[in-house]
């Protein structure tokens, strides 16, 4: 990998081992080398190493265990919505909801897909249409972008067969390892396109949360726009 001279050491490091990470190199749970073994093998000094790991643990790349060393982060995306939405029982039990592929299609990528992916306006993409469902229930509906060239393997796919997250499936069946994700959170009166699926009247308030998820490397892998019904939004965070 071509480095920027310019750049400190211990951030050419990082850009090294983030790229390692989005290529597989060391899987999700699965150790990296020791600081001294990483040090010899990009000859640099063991506190270089240590700051260029920080920042990875800093940006949920990789989470440090006392005693047992450094591991690839498997992070867990389910918890933006529990966050979000009240996906849980009258008596607080959470509960994962159950996902419904409803249209699935190769269709080229509009301009604002394509800016958020980093490619060009047009560029074939595989888009999913997915509700999200409690009891039969609709409380989601997501919008789901992919490039075509990095994800044709879920064209195989039986859409039924997709279960109900689908990180897993994008790195068993495409070898793509989705490592964190930008979200931004916003209300619309929805369409009634949108409506329908989710048993609303057109023009009811909703809550979008649209997310670009990304690589250990920092590159976009996927656009998602995210609505549910206001009524069902919460916004829960801790602060200390």
């Amino acid at each position: 990998m071509a480095q920027d001279a310019r750049l400190p050491r211990y951030h050419q490091v990082r850009d090294t081992l983030s790229a390692e990470i989005a290529a597989h190199k060391w899987r999700p749970e699965e150790a990296l080398p020791t600081e001294t073994e990483l040090a010899a093998t990009h000859g640099v000094s063991i506190g270089t190493v240590r700051k260029a790991v920080d920042s990875l643990v800093a940006a949920g790349v990789v989470e440090r265990f006392q005693g047992k060393g450094t591991f690839v982060r498997r992070p867990d995306f389910q918890s933006s919505f529990f966050r979000f939405f009240r996906f849980a029982t009258v008596g607080g039990a959470v509960r994962v909801p159950v996902s419904r592929i409803l249209k699935r299609e190769v269709t080229p990528m509009t301009a604002v897909v394509a800016a958020a992916l980093k490619l060009e306006v047009g560029t074939p993409a595989i888009r999913f249409s997915r509700l999200r469902l409690i009891d039969d229930r609709p409380l989601v509906l997501e919008d789901i972008w992919l490039p075509h060239d990095r994800f044709e393997a879920l064209l195989a796919i039986d859409p039924r067969e997709f279960g109900d997250l689908l990180y897993p499936l994008y790195e068993q069946h495409c070898g793509v390892m989705v490592a964190s994700a930008q979200e931004t959170l916003s209300a619309e009166a929805v369409a009634a396109k949108n409506a329908r699926p989710l048993g609303l009247a057109a023009g009811a308030p909703v809550i979008v949360i649209e997310r670009v998820a990304l690589s250990a490397d920092r590159q976009p892998l996927e656009w998602r726009q995210s609505r549910g019904p206001a009524s069902e939004f919460r916004y829960q965070v801790e602060i200390r």
